[in-house]
C-alpha cells in the first residue's frame, strides 16, 4: 500500500489537498473509492478508514473538503453552508475529485464509489443522486425529507445509530426512500449505537464527553465491524454489475 498527498486542481484555480492510497493488492473490481470526512475534516481517522478500504483492494481518494479559496474558518462555514443547501461549491469539489479518480495514471479506474461520514454522510448522498457514480456508502448524514430528492441515486449500503437523538431516525427516512425508487439497498440502523459509530477519533472530546450530546457520539465496534462486512459484501456484487463510469 502506497499513501501520498495530491493537489487537485479546483474549477476556481485553488489547489486542494487530498490523499491518495494505492493497494498492494487491487481486488480486479475497477473501482475507486472516495472518502468524505465527517464535520472534523480530515483526520487520522479518515486516514485509518481509507487505509481500512484499501486493504480491501480499492484505490482511494480522501479530499480535504476544508482546503477551498479563503482562509480556514470561512472554508469550514461555507462547506457547512454548502452541506445545508444541498449545493454549492463543495459539490464541485466532489465532482473535481471523481474526475481526477478516473483520470489518474496510477490504477486503472472506470467505476466510482463514495463513502461518507457525518457530514460527508449527506455529501456523499446527494453527491451520488446527481453524478455518474455507482455505488455509495453514506453513514448517519441527514437524509433529504423528500424522496424525489435522490431520483437517479445508485445503489446505496449505509448504517445509522438509533441512540442518535437527532438523525437516528435518517436511516429509516433513507431506506423507506429507496424502496419507493426501487434503488437496491442494504440499510440498517444500530438500536445500541449513536452517530459517529464508525469513526473512532482520539480526542478527549469524542472519546469523553461525545456520548453526553444529542448525537450520542461514540465509536462502536460491534456496529462498526457489522457495517464493514455489509459494505465490502455490497460495494463487491454491486461493482461487479456496474456499468463503467462516465467522465465529462
Amino acid at each position: 500500500m502506497t499513501t501520498e498527498q495530491v493537489s487537485l486542481s479546483l474549477p476556481d484555480g485553488h489547489p486542494m489537498r487530498a490523499r491518495w492510497i494505492v493497494p498492494a493488492e487491487n481486488n480486479g473490481l475497477g473501482a475507486g473509492i472516495i472518502v468524505i470526512h465527517d464535520i472534523f475534516g480530515y483526520t487520522p481517522d479518515v486516514q485509518r478508514i481509507a487505509k481500512r478500504l484499501s486493504r480491501a483492494g480499492y484505490p482511494v481518494l480522501a479530499p480535504d473538503l476544508y482546503d477551498r479559496a479563503g482562509g480556514k474558518a470561512s472554508c469550514v462555514v461555507r462547506t457547512l453552508r454548502d452541506h445545508e443547501r444541498g449545493r454549492g461549491f463543495a459539490f464541485e469539489q466532489l465532482e473535481t475529485c471523481r474526475q481526477w479518480v478516473l483520470q489518474q495514471s496510477d490504477v486503472e479506474v472506470t467505476k466510482v464509489g463514495v463513502m461518507g461520514f457525518c457530514m460527508g454522510g449527506r455529501f456523499a448522498l446527494l453527491f451520488a443522486a446527481r453524478a455518474p457514480i455507482q455505488v455509495v456508502a453514506p453513514f448517519y448524514g441527514g437524509v433529504p425529507k423528500q424522496a424525489e430528492s435522490l431520483r437517479g441515486i445508485c445503489p446505496v449500503v449505509g448504517g445509522w445509530g438509533r441512540k442518535d437523538l437527532i438523525y437516528g431516525n435518517h436511516g429509516d427516512r433513507l431506506a423507506g426512500h429507496l424502496t419507493r425508487l426501487d434503488v437496491p439497498h442494504d440499510i440498517r440502523t444500530y438500536d445500541h449505537a449513536g452517530h459517529s459509530y464508525m469513526n473512532d477519533h482520539q480526542t478527549f472530546t469524542f472519546k469523553r464527553l461525545g456520548w453526553y450530546s444529542p448525537l450520542r457520539s461514540r465509536h462502536d465496534p460491534d456496529a462498526a465491524e457489522d457495517s464493514w462486512r455489509r459494505v465490502l459484501s455490497f460495494f463487491e456484487k454491486t461493482l461487479r454489475e456496474s456499468e463503467p463510469a462516465l467522465r465529462i
